[in-house]
């Protein structure tokens, strides 16, 4: 028994035995991989889908503001920015902050605001990208026109109704809107942005102001959350 356990010639052909099958094993596993590696692949991609649809911008533009009050205009600056989610149904909702502030006030009103709400990219596969928007916020008006009171002619704007001077009142701003961002490259895109406000709580007869914003600027896109 001894002398077959340690048989030189049975050792070699379990080696050779076992070289055989490991090759085997080896052979068959090159032929599976390319099926395994694109499924294996895949499934490590798909772990941080979420976090890489995130994505943070910040925009600047020039806006044209014709205020509604007695043919007003405002030239503004308008900052905000958007985070965009994860697209739906070949949309990308985005959640949007903005304000607007008066450089050249004009001589009847200067209008600013601060506004917030829900935008809605189309998502076309090209350089172009079209939205609808829905913000709500709060907005000031500086009255530069002049009142005649008692007191004589202070700056203001006069109600003609009740013969009251305003020089300055706030209100709440619903604003539908739309657009179009133009990508230049990965980070850096146009915008044209219109919007039409409707402001409450104001010295006309209705109580109610319609005013409309035009913006050209420039948006920047971070790097998608969650990627290096």
């Amino acid at each position: 028994m001894r002398s077959i356990l340690h048989n030189p010639w049975i050792a070699n052909q379990g080696a050779r035995t076992g070289m055989k099958q490991d090759k085997a094993v080896l052979t068959l596993a090159l032929l599976l991989a390319p099926f395994c590696l694109p499924n294996i692949a895949t499934a490590q991609s798909a772990k941080p889908t979420a976090d890489q649809n995130i994505q943070l911008s910040v925009f600047g533009a020039a806006s044209g503001d014709y205020t509604g009050l007695s043919g007003g205009r405002n030239l503004s600056v308008t900052a905000g920015a958007d985070l965009a989610l994860a697209p739906w149904h070949g949309t990308r909702p985005t959640l949007e902050l903005r304000g607007t502030y008066p450089m050249d006030k004009g001589k009847i009103v200067a209008q600013k605001d601060v506004l917030g709400g829900l935008r809605l990219d189309f998502l076309l596969g090209r350089r172009v990208h079209p939205y609808g928007d829905f913000l709500f916020g709060r907005g000031q008006m500086n009255y530069g026109s002049t009142c005649h009171t008692s007191n004589g002619t202070v700056s203001g704007y006069e109600d003609i109704f009740n013969g009251s001077c305003y020089q300055v009142s706030a209100s709440y701003i619903y604003s539908p809107g739309a657009g179009f961002d133009y990508d230049l490259s990965n980070h850096f895109v146009i915008k044209i942005d219109g919007q039409y406000q409707q402001w409450g709580t104001v010295p006309t007869a209705s109580g109610k102001l319609h005013s409309t914003l035009g913006s050209i600027g420039l948006v920047y896109r971070f790097g998608k959350l969650g990627m290096p």
